[in-house]
């Protein structure tokens, strides 16, 4: 099959008070699947939104099989077949629409554009060959709205490659996935590179998953390509992590000993309206950061909003303190002093449209009031303490969330919950997207926590982060409770037992 190669020569690009990409020289030719990576903040997503238009105020060239084009808008690069579906799916999703209407959506207004009529049975037909043509199973007449995360991605990836794509870049494609999914998603990628003579640009921080599917991998670091090689056999995590940080780093993270009080927060036999939650029953002590284990689809981010209010309860108690919360609302879960930090941190956990001060100030604005008008000043005093204590990376307090990386993101997401001064931490999937150098620095801030004597409940798929960080860990599976571990004399293996059913 024909190679046809993009590259970037001296490509910069600046933001203020950040130099984003400096002088990056990277290619890749149809056919291969490369990995990106590199901390939050190196510029990975800098330079694909440059090849994928939507970073026009670079400088330097980018060349399509030797020649110069000029990407300064998306439209031009879908022309030239560069398509890239982004991290956040329901965001670029029309949920109110089916799944052919969403596939097809380029050519819908594009025939809107010329006053077209449409043609429903052609629309359906031409999605429903671009699914089979993917080995995709999914009915094209179903709403996006009900459809799992995976499948809302395979949507999205059944939109990119419909019409003439060459280049495919898949930003963080397996954060949300199952193992069983991330799987299928692994043949997908193989189909289009082998037979389909796509190249998939894969943006991950799983790096055991880019040693899987990835041919080649290309590491950067504060705005610079720093490695780019073949992946072989004899590459690893840790040679990969070190090039990402530019020193050596401990893969396992130290557990600190925090003085554990008595039983302050309790779950009693919560069940949900919805009928996913059966009987769960957690407790968690003072200082203590209790783990809740389990694959995808478990429960436990249902749990999480069952407890905070967001999803409704059909009985069973929560407790702080021995006393009964009547929590109906997340509003009455902050009222008691609650904090969730969710799983979709840009959909629930921050306001992307605004700035850093006003996240970080939002869940419990009644403290930088002067009445009944909010305090700018005291925002932005807030704003600054927590900038500085929590190490977020951002040119001013003013910066719009939404231009920051994931893992700061994050840790605007916590921060603003440290404001509220809490009593119970609730951190769901905290990790998910995040590099390996601000993973340290969010189980820093979780520890810190814990020592402070509140209590936290850490709730995730990784199993790794369960065994470095927790002190006891709930095993969730189909919505219940299958074991309850200490986790210092417990394995993976133990715990892959017991969220796979095992008795």
């Amino acid at each position: 099959m024909e190679k046809i190669k993009i590259e970037t020569r001296n490509v910069s690009i600046e933001f203020p008070g950040v130099k984003a990409l400096s002088d990056v020289n990277f290619s890749i030719e149809t056919g291969d699947v490369r990995a990106v990576v590199g901390a939050n903040g190196a510029g990975k997503s800098t330079l694909m939104k440059v090849l994928a238009g939507a970073n026009p105020g670079y400088t330097g060239e980018v060349l399509l099989d030797g020649k110069t084009v000029e990407l300064r808008n998306p439209g031009v690069a879908k022309k030239l077949g560069i398509e890239i579906v982004y991290q956040e799916v329901d965001m670029a999703l029309f949920p109110s629409q089916t799944v052919a209407e969403n596939i097809m959506m380029n050519e819908l207004i594009t025939g809107m554009e010329r006053k077209l009529a449409v043609n429903w049975k052609h629309i359906r037909q031409e999605a429903q060959q671009t699914l089979d043509r993917l080995h995709i199973e999914i009915n094209v007449n179903k709403m996006v709205s009900e459809l799992s995360l995976a499948q809302k991605q395979l949507v999205l990836i059944a939109r990119a490659v419909q019409g003439a794509c060459n280049f495919l870049i898949l930003d963080e494609p397996t954060a949300p996935l199952s193992t069983a999914e991330t799987e299928k998603l692994f043949k997908l990628v193989n189909h289009l590179t082998e037979t389909e003579n796509i190249a998939v640009v894969f943006i991950s921080h799983r790096l055991q998953e880019v040693l899987q599917i990835c041919k080649t991998i290309t590491v950067m670091r504060n705005g610079e390509i720093v490695a780019d090689y073949p992946i072989t056999k004899e590459t690893t995590i840790k040679s990969i992590v070190d090039q990402m940080l530019g020193r050596s780093f401990e893969e396992n993270f130290p557990k600190v000993q925090n003085e554990i009080g008595d039983t302050a927060f309790e779950v009693k036999n919560l069940c949900d309206e919805e009928g996913m939650l059966k009987n769960v029953s957690i407790y968690v002590r003072r200082g203590e950061i209790v783990g809740v284990s389990g694959l995808v689809g478990a429960g436990k981010s249902e749990l999480c909003k069952t407890i905070f209010g967001a999803r409704a309860k059909k009985s069973g108690q929560i407790l702080h303190l021995g006393k009964e919360l009547k929590i109906h609302s997340p509003t009455d879960a902050v009222k008691y002093k609650l904090g969730l930090v969710p799983e979709e941190r840009r959909k629930e956990g921050v306001l992307v449209d605004e700035p850093v001060y006003f996240n970080l100030a939002a869940a419990a604005l009644p403290k930088y009031s002067n009445g009944i008008l909010i305090s700018r000043k005291k925002q932005f005093a807030n704003a600054q303490n927590y900038i500085r204590s929590l190490g977020i990376k951002t040119p001013s307090a003013s910066q719009l969330v939404a231009l920051l990386s994931g893992g700061n993101q994050q840790k605007v997401a916590v921060g603003k919950w440290l404001a509220a001064d809490c009593e119970v931490y609730i951190f769901d999937e905290p990790t998910k997207g995040v590099d390996v150098g601000a993973k340290h620095d969010i189980f820093t801030l979780i520890q810190d926590i814990a020592s402070a004597g509140k209590c936290v409940l850490y709730v995730t798929s990784e199993t790794s982060e369960i065994l470095a960080i927790t002190d006891r860990t709930y095993v969730m599976y189909d919505g219940r409770v299958t074991a309850e571990l200490v986790t210092a004399d417990t394995t993976e293996d133990e715990i892959m037992f017991y969220s796979t059913g095992g008795k």
